[in-house]
């Protein structure tokens, strides 16, 4: 799904959040779109609006997350 939120070129873009009580810290989300998310003591999401180039990847993260702690709108 992509949200209705629209960039100055005119494209829409994804936001991505991680539920941090969900949320494990493997470290899955990072290494596969490291642009996007971080993992320390606890994993966030790097960018508000995620550009198209990353949203495959992103879209990956959330897809490799071990407990569906990721999710976008």
């Amino acid at each position: 799904m992509v949200s209705d939120i629209v960039n100055v070129t005119g494209e829409n873009q994804m936001k991505f959040t991680v539920d941090q009580e969900t949320c494990i810290g493997c470290g899955a989300c990072e290494e596969t779109c490291p642009e996007v998310f971080v993992v320390d003591d606890t994993s966030t999401v790097k960018l508000d609006d995620v550009p198209a180039d990353l949203e495959a990847s992103a879209l990956e993260a959330e897809e490799g997350c071990p407990v569906d702690a990721i999710s976008h709108t």
